[in-house]
């Protein structure tokens, strides 16, 4: 029987995992979309700003219909919580033809965490 942590570590070797730093690059180099796939409520309660959002739970059902995921290949990152839906988001769109999709690793949280500490001050 497999595992979700199995699962996850199976899409995570078939799309692009990215860090923080990585999707910053590609947020500043100009045309890309970031897909929140968390719940609603997740969603609701902060996200990344200028996110569109689409539940993993209905993604294959909507993603063809939303007016901004017609391009199969425009250039998309996928966040989630942590890091894990998002990996198995971009393997399922991968799945349906997508072909430039990233996977934010460390997910809102790690977005999160990233924007609450001033620049120059690690922690």
């Amino acid at each position: 029987m497999t595992t979700a942590r199995e699962f996850i570590q199976e899409a995570k070797s078939k799309v692009r995992c990215i860090d923080l730093s990585q999707a910053r690059e590609l947020l500043d180099g100009g045309s890309i979309t970031l897909l929140d796939v968390r719940e609603k409520i997740e969603h609701d309660a902060g996200h990344i700003e200028d996110s569109r959002h689409i539940s993993r739970g209905v993604l294959e059902m909507q993603i063809e219909n939303h007016p901004d995921f017609q391009d199969k290949n425009a250039s998309v990152i996928i966040y989630c919580k942590s890091g894990g839906r998002s990996a198995l988001a971009a393997a399922t769109l991968q799945d349906m033809g997508f072909t430039n999709l990233y996977s934010l690793d460390g997910g809102f949280d790690g977005w999160s965490k990233d924007q609450a500490v001033p620049e120059g001050i690690s922690d």
